[in-house]
Formats: C-alpha cells, structure tokens, sequence
C-alpha cells in the first residue's frame, strides 16, 4: 500500500478547544466533516490520550477555530506539539469563551464554530465526536490553511497522535557537525552549542542527543528534525 493516496484525502488545520473543571485546553487537527446543512452537525477526531479528548468528554462541548495560512509555526508548535498537562496554552493565545462555555482562539483564526456532543463513535485510537453547532462566525476572509498547503508549502509535520502522521525515513549517516532544523518552529540545533539549557553539552551530535529531547522552542520531538542547508 501507498501511504501517499492517504495525503490526497482533503483536510484542513483547526485548532479545537474544551473545558473541564474551570480549565481549558486546545489542539491542533487536522479531521473536521461538516456532516448536516440544517441544523448543521459536525464531526471531530481526537486521539484518545490527548488531554483535549478527555475534556471534551466531560463537558460534551468543543469549538473549532480556523487557522489562516499566515499562522507562524511557533503557534502550531504551541498547539501541535505540547502537552497541556505540561503548558497552559491559552496563556499564550488570544480567546473569548463562547456560549458553550468553550474557548475560542482568535489569534490566526478566519473562521470559528462551536457545538456541543450529541454522539461519539469509538475508532481504535481515536474518537469521533459528532456535535451540533450552537454559534458560529467570520473573522477574516484570508485563505484557510489547509493540511496540503501545511505540509508542502510550511514543510510543517504531524504530530505522533495525529491521523496524518507518517513515520520518519530512516536518516542517512551524520555528517560530523551536521546542524539539524525542527521543521515546525525552524529552531536549529548547532552541535557546536548544544543545548545547554536543558543538559546537553556542546559538541554533543545531533544522533548522540536523548530519544527524550525535544525542540527547546516548540516541543516537538527528533524525528520532526532534518538536515539544516
């Protein structure tokens, strides 16, 4: 099989946001079906580890926030790549909270609906919810970013829980003081320098670096990292 004929499937780049207890959370995806014209239903995936999933399921509400093509990779990194277990996101992001009580991001967004859960279908590693939109609306007329231009055009990477995700190519032999560049943030790990910060020294190669490091900018892991020109 494949795995290219599965990229050809249309899909954009949302952010979707929830609460539980008082807290919020949001994450990127890349799944929305609008199923219904009148009332409109939609549907939403989301990986059953993600933290997103879970409030969801306890407050049976989510909005969906549209990204533009001019988001800067450091938002994706923001959404895509951390774990809100780990960050706040929302103390970094400019939101309203909608009548469902759900947040809605407003920074790179061109268009935005909420809904509340009416059905979810269990899918192996994910969740389909299917919502009913409560409220909904415009904000610009930029173009909406869309998982194609995303991935060819910002060269940018799926996450490990995202549907999209496609296991890395195993790298070629490093060449001695190679520089490696996240493909989400752009951030350029120097050998050289290392990472002192979080306990790498420098002259450490990129192939010597911790399975467990991370991009100190965005959060993502190793495998989004690619030879540096």
């Amino acid at each position: 099989m494949d795995r290219a004929a599965l990229n050809k499937i249309v899909s954009g780049v949302y952010v979707v946001g929830s609460t539980k207890d008082g807290k919020l959370n949001g994450q990127i995806i890349n799944t929305l079906i609008r199923i219904t014209a009148d009332p409109v239903y939609v549907a939403i995936s989301i990986n059953k580890n993600n933290l997103t999933c879970e409030f969801i399921r306890a407050s049976r509400v989510f909005s969906v926030s549209m990204l533009s093509t001019q988001v800067p990779m450091t938002f994706i990194g923001l959404f895509g790549f951390k774990s809100g277990r780990e960050v706040d996101k929302f103390a970094q992001t400019g939101y309203r909270i909608g009548q469902t009580g759900a947040p809605i991001v407003l920074d790179h967004t061109v268009a935005w609906m909420e809904a509340r859960v009416t059905a979810e279908i269990e899918c192996e590693t994910h969740v389909v919810f299917i919502g009913k939109l409560e409220d909904y609306g415009l904000i610009s007329d930029a173009p909406v970013l869309t998982y194609e231009y995303y991935s060819t055009v910002m060269k940018g990477k799926s996450a490990r829980n995202a549907p999209t995700y496609t296991p890395p190519e195993e790298k070629k032999k490093e060449v001695a003081g190679q520089k490696y560049a996240c493909s989400v943030c752009g951030y350029v790990y120097d050998p050289a320098l290392g990472d002192p910060e979080h306990g790498i020294k420098p002259g450490t190669p990129f192939d010597e670096l911790p399975d467990d490091w991370t991009c100190p900018v965005c959060g993502a892991d190793k495998s989004q990292f690619e030879p540096a020109a």
